[in-house]
């Protein structure tokens, strides 16, 4: 799975999780069952993830709606390099 986005805001999540929904973009939110370890402080940054197939598609997905500073760095990994 592709790193896209790592935040703790709720409503970045949520938003991105729309993008990629109406894009029909498949994404996952992990660990966000760490809030019961953590003790709901939330420390611990809530990953989107994305099939690597669909990251780049993904990713200008989020810069075109303005969120290109939420995003993860690209490497050589992700290009399938």
């Amino acid at each position: 799975m592709h790193d896209l986005i790592r935040t703790n805001d709720p409503v970045l999540i949520s938003f991105v999780e729309s993008l990629m929904r109406d894009a029909g973009i498949g994404c996952m939110v992990a660990d966000s069952g760490m809030s019961i370890l953590e003790g709901s402080v939330g420390v611990i940054p809530r990953r989107i993830l994305v099939d690597p197939e669909m990251a780049a598609q993904a990713r200008r997905i989020i810069i075109d709606a303005g969120l290109e500073e939420e995003l993860r760095p690209w490497n050589d990994r992700d290009a399938g390099a």
